[in-house]
């Protein structure tokens, strides 16, 4: 049977940049393994396998894998996915609702899609879950993660600490542009801190940034296989909540600039609205489609 699938660029407007995301469109009687092995081979960061909804009034099922594992969310697959299927619908002359509703392991992940005379041109999710701060891990632990020497870390704000709002990171704010820049990770370093509270991977960050730049923060994000992640929307949102919340903000929103060390620039637009009883965290980009193909299973 021929599957489809569709790669798209998330966090950018321009292809070939950002992070890419494959979608496999129909994966409606695939199993696990089938769908790990699938993901194995395309290789990203992540892959979304998108299956017909539970409950009728939602969107669709959406699972998602990494390399290595299935994982309940994560930022730039739904990004990417709802703007995937919002392209495919406006292809057949069909049109999704603005915000579409996603089935996924952390629960259920509202996307709403982002428009420009009417046409969709990316999506913004709200995170599943309010942040939750977890462990806190040493100077030096942290610095042998990535290479660093204890200097180079900030703590003014918080310390190295895994949080989440649907996946947790380990999150680690640096001093400098230039330390962010010399990031490298470690894998003896990795192994001697994760996996920690459900965190794999570390997100560091620095608010180190010119006006050229124009963002607020500039990001990277290392993974246990030793790589880098263009985008990382979930990291990027529960970042921005802690931010908020340690500057006592009830509303804050943040551009922030990834992946440009790794030559696949990223921005991502993270937003923290604390004025009604539950707090909003959000998250959203542009995205491109870049290829489209099938597969035999």
């Amino acid at each position: 049977m021929k599957r489809r699938y569709v790669i798209a660029d998330v966090f950018t407007d321009r292809p070939f940049l950002g992070n890419p995301v494959a979608v496999v469109l129909d994966a409606e009687g695939m199993s696990t393994e089938q769908m790990q092995r699938i993901a194995v081979e395309f290789g990203y960061s992540e892959t979304t396998f998108v299956l017909p909804p539970e409950e009728t009034s939602n969107t669709a099922r959406v699972r998602i894998f990494t390399p290595s594992r299935e994982i309940p969310f994560a930022g730039h697959p739904n990004v990417g996915t709802a703007f995937v299927l919002a392209s495919y619908a406006a292809v057949k002359g069909e049109a999704l609702p603005d915000t579409v509703l996603f089935e996924e392991g952390a629960g259920l992940v509202p996307v709403r899609l982002i428009k420009d005379n009417g046409a969709v041109t990316g999506a913004e999710l709200l995170a599943p879950e309010a942040l939750s701060c977890r462990s806190e891990v040493s100077l030096e632990n942290v610095a042998a993660c990535l290479s660093l020497a204890t200097e180079d870390i900030r703590t003014q704000v918080h310390r190295p600490q895994v949080v989440s709002v649907g996946l947790p990171f380990l999150v680690v704010e640096l001093v400098s542009r230039g330390a962010l820049r010399r990031c490298v990770p470690n894998l003896q370093g990795f192994r001697a801190v994760l996996p920690l509270d459900g965190a794999v991977s570390i997100y560091a960050y620095t608010s180190d940034t010119t006006p050229e730049e124009r963002c607020d923060l500039q990001a990277r994000m290392f993974t246990p296989r030793m790589t880098e992640d263009p985008a990382t929307g979930s990291a990027t949102a529960a970042v921005t909540a802690l931010l908020a919340q340690r500057h006592g903000k009830t509303l804050l929103s943040l551009r922030v600039s990834q992946g440009v060390d790794m030559g696949r620039a990223s921005l991502l637009c993270a937003s923290y609205d604390a004025t009604s009883t539950r707090p909003c965290i959000r998250v959203g980009g542009n995205s491109v489609i870049t290829m489209e193909g099938t597969f035999s299973l």
